[in-house]
């Protein structure tokens, strides 16, 4: 597998998923994935993230290399799941592999059908850029 790209968060969503992960002792299936992004992340204050950057509640849209697929969904918290087919969580793999990454960034993650290749093309809207500092 290729080398996995710097990650960016911002302090606000950091400190959210730590308060997420200690107050939801039950596992999931891709916890120590989120844990270990967590740990390998930069941290930033909101107010500097770059606009390029998946933070929680960003819509983006990424391409599966593979496959050609293009998809737009918004990374949100488990709490915010309403079952619609635009959202994904952050503790679903695609979320975690989704989180911190930078427009242009490419990531292998395995599927049901082998490894794929994230590509994210844009976001769309990202809350730090639209100025919600403290969503």
């Amino acid at each position: 597998m290729a080398r996995k790209p710097q990650i960016t968060l911002s302090s606000l969503d950091y400190e959210r998923l730590q308060a997420l992960l200690e107050k939801d002792g039950n596992a999931f299936p891709g916890r120590e994935a989120l844990e270990a992004e967590l740990d390998r992340a930069d941290v930033l204050e909101p107010k500097d993230m770059p606009p390029n950057v998946v933070t929680m509640n960003s819509t983006l849209r990424f391409t599966l290399k593979e496959s050609g697929k293009t998809n737009t969904l918004q990374l949100v918290y488990p709490r915010d799941m309403d079952g619609s087919s635009d959202k994904v969580s952050i503790f679903a793999p695609v979320g975690i592999a989704l989180l911190g990454l930078r427009v242009g960034d490419e990531l292998q993650m395995p599927s049901p059908t082998g490894q794929v290749t994230v590509h994210v093309e844009a976001i769309t809207w990202q809350p730090e850029s639209a100025g919600e500092l403290h969503r």
